[in-house]
């Protein structure tokens, strides 16, 4: 990726972004069209796009192009550290309590990031958030959600993952595990969240 061509639509942000947390997976332009609800010519075309800006890798298979996420180039990864430090402008508003909420765990926690069906409907039963922290820092989280369930500024419950980045990468191989780190919203430290994508991958 150099300067001259840093130039990138929302859509193809949004594909870019989608590429990157689905770390494990390859999509053609078909399957991502369909994913992302957009004309799938358009997606081909932007795919390619991206490939040029050197942001994803194109691989034929067969009759097929595919497309993966560029990891090795430290631009590309350096890219979406900083669109996904704006993801907590991405958060649907009926989440914003709960993101104002969430900032209490920040002083204590390495990663922060909510998944299910909250990030993509109003509708939702409950709210899932994984914490990422040290042991030593349990007892200042153990504050922090008694101070939000105390508030009672959330009405649905809040089902928390407690776990240390070493869980992570043990558990990497785990199919649930894996679509909650790849779908969902970051709401504290994207810098983190893609070094862990970038050591889950090996």
């Amino acid at each position: 990726m150099t300067a001259n061509n840093i130039q990138f639509t929302k859509i193809e942000i949004q594909i870019a972004k989608y590429m990157f947390k689905h770390y494990k997976d390859r999509y053609n332009a078909r399957q991502l069209a369909r994913i992302l609800s957009i004309n799938h010519a358009h997606a081909n075309k932007l795919c390619n796009l991206l490939a040029d800006k050197q942001l994803l890798i194109k691989e034929s298979i067969g009759n097929s192009a595919y497309f993966s996420f560029n990891y090795n180039d430290k631009l590309a990864v350096k890219f979406m550290e900083y669109i996904l430090s704006l993801e907590e402008k991405d958060f649907p508003k009926w989440l914003v309590v709960l993101l104002h909420s969430l900032k209490k765990f920040k002083p204590h926690i390495e990663m922060g990031l909510v998944f299910g069906s909250s990030i993509k409907n109003k509708d939702y039963k409950d709210i899932d958030v994984l914490l990422i922290y040290e042991k030593n820092r349990a007892k200042d989280i153990g504050k922090a959600k008694e101070e939000i369930r105390k508030s009672q500024l959330i009405e649905q419950p809040i089902r928390y993952i407690d776990i240390t980045e070493k869980d992570i990468l043990s558990n990497k191989e785990d199919k649930v595990f894996y679509s909650v780190l790849s779908d969902n919203l970051i709401f504290h430290n994207s810098e983190k969240y893609v070094k862990v994508i970038k050591k889950c991958r090996r």
